[in-house]
């Protein structure tokens, strides 16, 4: 079972999300248009917005940051990251394990 906005790749979750910069706190919305929406508070500015995201989404899913990595979408709204071997899946999501 998968959705168009995630899969699995061995241990490695994929994920298509669209962000919204410059939000009151970060969070994770929900599904919008097919697609994860998260906001986070960063302004989308050198790069500053993709480095949050990453540890944002380091901390939802308890890995290091170093084992989540953008894909595509580096200077656009929309984005797929790869997050390693996540330890948990952040409540309120619905990703059926690999």
């Amino acid at each position: 079972m998968s959705a168009d906005w995630y899969r699995w790749d061995g241990d490695t979750l994929i994920l298509t999300l669209r962000i919204q910069p410059r939000a009151s706190r970060d969070e994770i919305v929900g599904l919008h248009d097919g697609l994860l929406k998260v906001r986070i508070t960063a302004p989308p500015v050198e790069g500053k917005a993709n480095a949050h995201l990453a540890a944002f989404l380091a901390r939802c899913f308890r890995v290091p940051k170093s084992q989540v990595s953008l894909l595509s979408g580096e200077t656009g709204r929309e984005k797929r990251i790869a997050v390693r071997a996540p330890r948990q899946i952040p409540p309120g999501l619905e990703i059926a394990q690999p």
